[in-house]
């Protein structure tokens, strides 16, 4: 892993997108209220971009992630990732597509507590139905050192640190190379060493092809990528 003094990722040459949202909007209703989260935007993100997303609470940038990553719909546009209409997949065709093409890193962590950080590596891979037993160890294995972890593939994650647990979520997000990594606050939950690492092995894993998009409050943070879009009300302030 590299040390905290990391470079800033490069921008990389321009393609066909690999995310493009056309005319999102996103309305949630309770009973007769109802809340306009997105008003319409239209989003490109090319292949090994890297991008940060910022905008104050409730601006809508957390819908953006649920859009890409198919966790919510939009009440109108479209949303193609990797070539794929995911807003018109059925519910168990989305989750096997998010499955196999994306990786989600959450502020939480979100491991299980009963599971060893391999076994957290692997899980994806079981639900998943990728490859076999040995492969998805060695595979989960070569993942936990990636993110420098080897050496605690049998700890729980009462045994790890903060930054330890982020790095095994990143390891389980890893699991079935995704195309897109996607971070919602990733580094929101640790000191500022932590997630000063916790980036930079965002930036590696960005350098080496996986395309990033984060949410995050951080600004210093967010200026290391070398994209950052504003989110204000529901649309896009900036972008740049």
């Amino acid at each position: 892993m590299t040390s905290p003094t990391a470079a800033t990722p490069v921008p990389p040459a321009a393609s066909s997108p690999l995310i493009q949202l056309v005319g999102a909007e996103k309305v949630y209703r309770t009973g007769r209220l109802s809340h306009t989260a997105l008003r319409g935007i239209d989003l490109s993100i090319n292949p090994g971009e890297m991008v940060s997303i910022v905008g104050p609470s409730g601006s809508g940038k957390s819908t953006i992630l649920n859009l890409i990553t198919g966790i919510d719909r939009p009440t109108s546009g479209t949303v193609t990732v990797d070539g794929q209409r995911i807003d018109t997949l059925s519910e168990e065709k989305l989750a096997a597509w998010r499955g196999r093409r994306v990786g989600i890193v959450f502020q939480f962590f979100q491991l299980l507590p009963t599971l060893t950080a391999l076994e957290n590596a692997l899980l994806p891979m079981e639900l998943a139905r990728l490859y076999r037993g040995a492969e998805r160890t060695e595979r989960a294995r070569r993942n936990l050192e990636l993110v420098g972890l080897g050496d605690r593939a049998d700890h729980l994650p009462s045994e790890l640190s903060g930054g330890e647990q982020q790095r095994v979520a990143i390891a389980r997000a890893l699991a079935c190379d995704p195309v897109l990594l996607v971070g919602d606050e990733p580094t929101g939950n640790l000191d500022s060493e932590a997630a000063n690492r916790v980036f930079n092995l965002l930036a590696d894993l960005n350098q080496r092809g996986v395309t990033v998009v984060y949410v995050t409050h951080d600004r210093d943070l967010a200026a290391r990528a070398h994209r950052r879009i504003a989110i204000r009300d529901g649309m896009i302030a900036s972008d740049g």
